[in-house]
């Protein structure tokens, strides 16, 4: 063999093994990405609880002094919350982070614009690694439950259970 062709060989002999190296390396997860992701979803875990999203999220979470198991958690809620806005109940958040990727998901939380009692301003200010971890510890749940019942518009009485919330009214100022 003449020497380019040698040198050729070697060249293209040093890429394959390194794409082979790089291909093996991106399939293979590094040994603390599965911690990673355990801490992440760990981290999820505790904002949803100190957070309140199981208050609108789990059924019965309140009345049972947050006793529920964490596989029954964020099912929705069939209890409607009553006011000015209409009916509104706590979606089923494990079917909606079912499906949604986790950029969907971040896009998704970043501009929520929700029915009252939904603290949407809260989430939206949170950091969106808050958000993310908030995803994984969703995702870990995986999808169960039926979609909450859909909102009711302003007059409509629903079916109980519900709660009413009477907001207090302004009076004109003293003179």
């Amino acid at each position: 063999m003449q020497t380019r062709q040698i040198f050729a060989l070697i060249v293209a002999l040093a890429s394959v093994l390194c794409l082979a190296a790089c291909h093996q390396s991106a399939a293979t997860p590094q040994p603390d990405t599965q911690a990673q992701a355990r801490d992440l979803a760990a981290r999820g875990e505790y904002l949803v609880r100190i957070g309140g999203c199981n208050d609108c999220h789990t059924q019965d979470y309140g009345a049972r002094g947050g006793d529920i198991p964490t596989s029954q958690w964020l099912l929705g809620n069939r209890e409607g919350f009553v006011g000015p806005w209409g009916t509104s109940y706590g979606t089923n958040l494990r079917l909606t982070v079912d499906r949604l990727d986790e950029a969907g998901w971040l896009a998704y939380t970043a501009t929520l614009q929700a029915r009252p009692l939904m603290p949407a301003y809260m989430l939206r200010q949170m950091h969106e690694e808050d958000r993310r971890a908030i995803y994984h510890f969703i995702r870990a749940l995986g999808p169960a439950g039926t979609p909450a019942p859909a909102a009711l518009p302003p007059g409509q009485t629903p079916a109980p259970p519900y709660l009413q919330l009477v907001l207090p009214t302004r009076e004109a100022p003293a003179s």
